[in-house]
């Protein structure tokens, strides 16, 4: 009865208007208040241990690092650079929308940060080149939940902090899924671009190709050197999220110089605000859990489905159906730790690899990103356009079919979320 309880309070003040972090905080402290023995002094222990895990401290330098790219000409000169190799195929503007997506998710780790510094630049493009402004806009949208999947990641980050596994071999799992979705979208794309029979750009010579291309370098380089130094052993995932900041700030600052003291400011004032709202959100999603956890919910759930006799395959679909849910009224980082705590005992119960299963929700959430009403990469993609959102929605409907069918394949094929760990060990 008292959980409940605590899922109306919840319900309510989420549809109140209620910022999340603020209704899952407010919810789980009135029903320990009256339920339980809990006092306020251990409630903000609990809360404010939540944000003693030193790997956290990653997450503010991915932000701060993806913003500083996305507004310092770093994501502008590598779409030049893949406008002058690819931009004359037939959808070359599409190839190159999810080509930049896909290299600036392994930059900056954060979906909207993708969507927001490729769109930006590539709606307008698409637009006057005669594209569909909704399939523009859908293919932004939906492109840019790549910087979820492909590391480094900032959910990988959270999923291995709270299912206590290696960041490392999380980052390495999302490699070859980010690279298949990613092939997937393309081949979308090239379909459409034939269907609708879109050109290609002017096709450019060998000379402006290198010259693009080197002009692009420092910024290609940074997921290398982000990626090598993790998996060289030279840095733990918050020491390269750090050297990314500095590697950033040094390329817009001396080689890019594009980046003066106003939006330098404005880069400052975006990275807090998203890390601000990411730490409200993990103690509050934390009291949350030690809610359900005081009462045993995760623990019954996992003795029900023992008795029930529950198979690998009917969790599979109860759980996607669960995300999909949930991902039109919630976002990634607060399902992951609303969620997790409760799914980790029917893991292991039922000896799902943990590797596959954060590779398979991650792909939700990023489904969970461009579902309606709150998906944070329609608004994102909404504002960029200056367009209303139900025309967002209607360019994104088809991708969100085609990523479902992604989804589905990867669940029946773990060796795509698991053969590079594999290598690892």
């Amino acid at each position: 009865m008292e959980t409940v309880l605590l899922f109306s309070i919840f319900i309510i003040l989420f549809l109140l208007n209620v910022p999340i972090a603020l209704s899952l905080a407010i919810s789980s402290v009135l029903i320990l208040a009256i339920t339980t023995d809990f006092n306020l002094y251990m409630v903000a222990q609990k809360m404010f241990s939540a944000l003693e895990s030193p790997p956290l401290m990653a997450i503010p330098g991915f932000v701060f690092a993806g913003t500083i790219m996305a507004h310092g000409g770093i994501s502008k000169y590598l779409i030049a650079a893949l406008m002058a190799w690819v931009g004359h195929l037939r959808g070359g503007l599409s190839v190159v929308t999810i080509i930049a997506c896909m290299i600036f998710a392994a930059i900056s780790g954060s979906s909207p940060a993708t969507a927001a510094a490729i769109g930006g630049i590539l709606i307008p493009a698409m637009e006057n080149a005669g594209y569909d402004r909704r399939y523009a806009m859908g293919l932004v949208a939906a492109s840019g939940t790549l910087g979820i999947l492909i590391p480094p990641s900032i959910t990988f980050v959270l999923i291995g902090i709270t299912a206590n596994q290696s960041i490392g071999e999380l980052f390495m799992a999302g490699f070859l899924p980010g690279i298949f979705l990613g092939g997937i979208l393309l081949i979308t794309a090239l379909i459409y671009a034939r269907i609708k029979n879109y050109g290609g750009e002017r096709k450019s010579d060998w000379k402006t190709r290198w010259k693009a291309t080197r002009k692009a370098l420092p910024g290609f380089l940074l997921p290398v050197i982000i990626l090598g130094s993790i998996y060289g052993g030279i840095c733990t995932p918050t020491e390269a999220a750090i050297v990314s900041v500095f590697y950033a700030l040094f390329v817009t600052l001396f080689i890019y110089k594009e980046i003066d003291w106003n939006k330098f400011k404005f880069v400052l004032k975006e990275a807090i605000a998203i890390t601000s709202m990411i730490f409200l959100l993990i103690p509050a999603a934390m009291t949350f859990a030690m809610y359900l956890t005081n009462e045993q919910v995760p623990a019954k759930i996992a003795q029900w489905i023992a008795g029930s006799n529950l198979g690998v395959p009917m969790f599979w679909v109860a759980v996607q159906i669960m995300f999909f849910i949930m991902g039109t009224f919630l976002e990634a980082v607060s399902i992951v730790l609303i969620t997790l705590p409760i799914l980790i005992p029917i893991i292991n119960h039922l000896e799902i690899n943990m590797i596959h299963f954060a590779v398979i929700m991650v792909v939700n959430m990023e489904l969970a990103m461009i579902t309606p009403p709150v998906g944070l990469n329609l608004f994102v993609v909404s504002g960029i356009a200056k367009a209303r959102l139900e025309e967002v929605i209607k360019g994104v409907v088809p991708f969100i079919a085609v990523m479902i069918i992604a989804l589905i394949i990867m669940v029946l094929f773990p060796k795509i979320s698991l053969y590079l760990p594999s290598l690892m060990n």
